[in-house]
């Protein structure tokens, strides 16, 4: 693994825990985690259960124990990294979005392709995918439950920098991060209505605002761009990004990407209303998909609670008795059954690059739009 923050935390967990609780074609062991610190990575390696760690993610290319590479560090490092990866042969897990760019993204899913010619993988990880209700909604649109898709309404809030004295990180430096709200969590509902709809945007149009400009600097930050120091410092990248979009089939979509909407800690909504019904998630109630069918007989007709924790159920039954919820860390536990599971049958992991890229395109052309006042721009 390269990185050990946040990411990385999650990662871990997930590649220790997966194999205890489902039977898996492969096993993963732990063996090296990659940082530029070597101090710091190697107590990260001791805290997250790896065997070993390294300054140099470069050593990881050439090690004959390493089969696969995850990648969890910020957006501008990414396509250096899976790229030399796929080319030694290793499989790779990328962390979203795919990259900072269109250019990069297009390299990377380049890559991947003349790999999987050679049986290596590659997969970005968009891991909401796999919480167990985002499951169910998207086998209830598969087997028409909804109906054709008319709407799909999506909005990613959180409000973690909305005081304007928060510091400023990486995440709030475009030369780093690529964007801000839009490639941060815009990309997650992005991919979430074309996973669950099974469609694609053809087009968006849309408005990025940054609301605070200038933030505070920390005391000590190697990854900021300028100079780390007392005084303040300036955020290149948006705070909140509103867009809308036509969704192949004809439907209309609306996003919204935030993370100044106070009180909203991670509230990642979606919902998709079609021509026979609708489906609603939202992922501060994450075991729980909201069902309306608008076949049933209007006197008792209403949306129905759905608790997703039954052994038929997606991911069902590994874990806790009916009742018993899952949490935020086990869709990273999903990712990994899911990725080791197709490796093992030499199938191309979903999400692919290929879908990472078509998310980076949307991204890129919400920017281009918002350049342009808002104009609309088409998607290939």
């Amino acid at each position: 693994m390269v990185g050990y923050a946040f990411m990385g935390a999650a990662h871990s967990q997930a590649w220790r825990t997966a194999p205890r609780f489902f039977d898996l074609p492969l096993t993963p062991r732990l063996r090296v985690v990659a940082g530029r610190d070597a101090a710091a990575v190697a107590a990260a390696a001791e805290r997250l259960g790896w065997e070993s760690s390294t300054p140099s993610w470069r050593d990881l290319l050439t090690r004959d124990d390493v089969d696969l590479v995850d990648v969890c560090t910020p957006g501008d490092t990414h396509a250096e990294i899976a790229v030399a990866a796929l080319a030694a042969g290793k499989h790779v897990l990328c962390e979203k979005p795919l990259a900072n760019t269109v250019a990069e993204a297009e390299a990377m899913a380049a890559a991947a392709s003349a790999a999987a010619e050679r049986g290596v993988w590659a997969s970005v990880g968009f891991t909401y995918r796999r919480v167990p209700a985002v499951q169910l909604a998207r086998r209830l649109v598969e087997a028409g439950r909804v109906g054709q898709v008319r709407h799909v309404r999506a909005q990613y809030l959180q409000d973690w920098v909305a005081d304007p004295q928060v510091p400023l990180s990486w995440r709030l430096d475009r030369a780093k991060a690529g964007s801000g709200a839009l490639g941060d969590i815009g990309a997650h509902v992005v991919d979430l209505a074309q996973f669950v709809t099974g469609e694609r945007l053809t087009g968006v149009n849309g408005i990025l605002e940054t609301f605070v400009r200038e933030r505070p600097l920390p005391a000590s930050f190697s990854g900021l761009s300028g100079a780390a120091g007392t005084g303040t410092g300036p955020v290149t990248v948006d705070d909140a990004a509103v867009f809308l979009g036509r969704l192949s089939g004809g439907g209309l979509a609306t996003f919204e990407a935030t993370r100044f909407a106070w009180g909203r800690k991670n509230a990642l909504r979606l919902e998709v209303n079609g021509s026979a019904g609708s489906v609603a998630f939202d992922l501060e109630d994450m075991n729980v998909l909201h069902f309306f069918d608008a076949a049933e007989d209007p006197q008792t007709a209403g949306f129905r609670r759905i608790q997703v924790t039954e052994p038929v159920h997606p991911y069902g039954g590994h874990w806790w008795p009916p009742g018993h919820g899952l949490g935020y860390e086990h869709a990273f536990s999903h990712q990994v059954v899911d990725l080791l599971g197709d490796i093992a049958a030499g199938r191309q992991p979903e999400p692919s690059f290929a879908d990472g890229l078509a998310v980076q395109r949307v991204l890129d052309a919400v920017e281009r739009s918002a350049g342009a006042q808002g104009a609309w721009v088409d998607l290939p």
